[in-house]
């Protein structure tokens, strides 16, 4: 199972058909410092109905779910961002 962070600071653009392009993200780590990471790539993962994720995640239909890939201590690795439109909030699975 992924470790689950529920605050999480993104940058994303806007497209002008409404949807999001996640850009970075920035999260504070075991000392209280934020760490910033530039996604490389990604993919938006779209599913119609409710269901958990693999990595232990309740989303919706109202949720979007994006896979991401990023280079951390030089080494890409794939991180998904989890965005509730409800509450206008982020959270990240590492």
């Amino acid at each position: 199972m992924s470790r689950i962070i529920d605050k999480v600071d993104v940058i994303c653009e806007y497209k002008s058909d409404g949807s999001l392009i996640p850009m970075r993200f920035r999260l504070l780590n075991d000392d209280g410092v934020y760490e910033a990471y530039t996604i490389k790539g990604y993919r938006q993962l779209f599913n119609k109905e409710t269901y958990t994720t693999p990595d232990g995640v309740y989303v919706c239909s109202k949720d979007k779910v994006f896979e991401c890939r990023v280079l951390i201590l030089d080494m890409y690795r794939t991180v998904r961002l989890y965005f509730n439109m409800d509450r206008n909030s982020w959270k990240i699975a590492i």
